[in-house]
């Protein structure tokens, strides 16, 4: 059990906790949620002891061990297996002290020992565990200083997780994972055995693998039951009563201030009106809500429309050296307005194919055709150093909008979701999801027809993370995403192509499914959708042929759009003037010139609109399964 009483946490004289309690029960799974910057991390320092606390204690039973993955990656010329192994401390000190034991009482507690801590399956469990993180029989021989960073942690994560602690605290671990070590990790931390307290903005994370959530805000710790999901309804219903309350209060306060106002003077009436102040001292406000509104993330809609398909490729192959290609012989398209995830370990591949797209490599072989004038906007989380250190959103925005006034600048930077105080901060000073913000606006900033997204929720919390949902939801050109967040990508796309094997193909399954395949649980429903006489694969098949036959229907219900919309903005210009008293004194004439345009232009909008109406109908039914 751990249990927080009273604490209180500050750091650079910025008070984190004040006078927080928890009591976390011994063996819970527990989600540790609150907006970025409010001391989630703090909290985990003060729970390792590595900082002190103000007030109060943190008590946990005695001998307790605590795990978390350390801050630098292992960089050794050890072989992977061989650093997670020795992460088990103990395990190492007795097979240390068994090679030089002498004394055979000795030598048997040692194997006793071994034997309660299950020693001899230990290379079998360090195995699974970094299989499940991405790294094959071969990877997990070779040393931790052949890999990247992003690799390296994911072998520190590894040996936490094999260490098996009493209480592991987990800092966003998902940030250097792909989907399916996050799709592993989530089913790992659903099973561990002993206690878990996890911060994490993945919001499938925290419904699937823990229990209940732990809830830092406004300084102070709520303990909630069930999945996150769960804690934000409860929440949300909670917010609305204590709004009611407080409405209720205030009318009573205001009632009874109104009585002892009137009649405090009066002889007859004093002892009520002093029976309703004490009242009044005794009442203890309620709070009202604080909502720490969100900014929106802004995508600006495509410029121009481009005919489908928008890329097609024909046999492609490319890489990044002559001869040497990582993805070859492919044959897909893309339309106007697909919305594809990628899926895939990472090192397959789907970094490269993104650049393919985004004309940051060429095809070595094969043909691919884009569209005449497309524009295509890539975000990926390297680029966040590609911003300028020392100058700030606004130097960043004014070079693309030459000749712009100040105040248009400033509101192209407002659209990105950067508040008004953060518009001058150098880019060194922002925060990670603020750098996000403003190269995702900078990437988009010119209405692309194909926005490419790899990895956007890094440093994102959870709103933040539902708020980009929304914006790709109400974008209405292509989009290309590659994510280790489930919720993300099953919110926002409708097609998954899996990249493996040097190929990209569709992936004609969802991704409930996909997981069971990660985490080893397809095996009958793999078989009984096999016995499915019409597969998902068959009926994709169908509905994009139907699509492509009604494709000269479609194109004619754009024309309409694009046709009615003009006669829109005519008629509200119109109206615009039509509006202006002076225009009837000065020239009457013009007035009814524009009231017969005005009433010509609207029953033309009708009949487009009639028209519109059936080319959809007819487009909806010659579409439908």
């Amino acid at each position: 059990m751990l249990i927080l009483n009273d604490i209180s946490l500050r750091i650079a004289g910025r008070l984190l906790l004040d006078h927080a309690s928890l009591t976390l029960p011994a063996g819970s799974k527990a989600g540790l949620v609150g907006r970025n910057g409010t001391g989630k991390t703090t909290l985990f320092k003060a729970i390792t002891g590595d900082l002190a606390t103000e007030t109060g204690t943190i008590s946990m039973p005695k001998n307790t061990r605590i795990g978390q993955v350390a801050q630098e990656a292992p960089g050794t010329e050890e072989p992977l297996i061989d650093i997670v192994l020795k992460a088990d401390v103990e395990r190492a000190a007795l097979l240390a002290e068994e090679k030089t034991a002498t004394d055979a009482h000795r030598i048997a507690e040692i194997h006793m020992r071994l034997a309660d801590i299950d020693a001899h399956s230990a290379e079998a469990r360090a195995a699974t565990i970094l299989a499940g993180l991405g790294f094959d029989a071969d990877a997990q021989k070779r040393p931790a200083s052949s890999f990247s960073g992003g690799w390296r942690m994911r072998v520190a994560l590894a040996s936490v997780l094999f260490a098996e602690p009493d209480l592991l605290l987990l800092d966003e671990p998902t940030n250097y994972l792909d989907l399916e070590g996050t799709l592993w990790l989530e089913n790992y931390v659903g099973k561990y055995p002993h206690t878990v307290l996890l911060i994490s903005h993945d919001r499938d994370l925290l419904n699937r693998a823990v229990s209940s959530i732990v809830h830092l805000d406004q300084q102070k710790l709520t303990f909630w039951r069930g999945g996150y999901d769960q804690f934000d309804r409860q929440r949300e219903e909670q917010q609305i009563q204590q709004e009611k309350s407080r409405i209720k209060q205030e009318a009573a306060r205001k009632h009874m201030e109104s009585f002892v106002e009137r009649f405090r003077a009066k002889a007859s009436k004093a002892r009520q009106a002093q029976s309703r102040l004490k009242a009044l001292e005794k009442m203890k406000p309620i709070a009202a809500i604080m909502n720490d509104t969100v900014k929106p993330f802004n995508f600006p809609e495509p410029v121009k429309t481009v005919a489908s398909p928008i890329i097609a490729m024909n046999g492609v192959s490319t890489g990044y050296e002559p001869g040497k290609a990582i993805l070859k012989q492919l044959t897909l398209r893309i339309d106007e307005d697909d919305r594809i995830a990628l899926l895939g370990a990472n090192g397959n591949g789907k970094s490269t194919f993104a650049k393919l797209l985004s004309s940051r490599l060429k095809a070595q072989t094969g043909s691919m055709t884009v569209a005449p004038g497309l524009k295509v906007a890539m975000f990926a989380q390297h680029q966040l150093d590609d911003l300028r250190p020392e100058e700030n959103a606004i130097e960043h925005v004014r070079p693309l909008m030459q000749g712009a006034p100040e105040a248009k600048v400033r509101a192209r930077v407002a659209q990105m979701g950067l508040a008004t105080e953060k518009m001058m901060t150098p880019a060194k000073d922002l925060s990670g999801g603020e750098k996000a913000r403003l190269l995702m606006g900078l990437a988009a900033f010119d209405g692309p027809n194909l926005l490419i997204l790899d990895e956007p929720t890094n440093h994102l919390d959870i709103d933040s993370r539902e708020a980009l949902v929304h914006a790709l939801n109400d974008y209405s050109g292509a989009v290309l995403l590659i994510s280790h967040d489930p919720h993300l990508i099953e919110a926002t796309v409708d097609r998954l192509w899996l990249v493996k094997d040097g190929s990209v193909r569709s992936y004609d399954n969802d991704l409930a499914e996909y997981r069971r395949e990660i985490t080893g649980d397809a095996g009958d429903r793999r078989q009984r959708r096999e016995q499915d006489k019409a597969s998902k694969a068959d009926r994709r098949r169908e509905a994009a042929a139907r699509r492509a036959a009604m494709e000269p229907v479609a194109r004619e219900i754009r024309a309409t759009e694009a046709l009615m919309d003009r006669i829109r903005k005519r008629i509200d210009g119109i109206e615009d003037e039509l509006a202006n008293p002076a225009l009837y004194e000065k020239d009457p004439s013009t007035a009814t010139r524009l009231a017969k345009e005005r009433s010509e232009l609207s029953n033309t909008l009708a009949g487009h609109e009639e028209k519109w109406l059936a080319l959809s109908a007819e487009y909806e039914e010659g579409t439908a399964e």
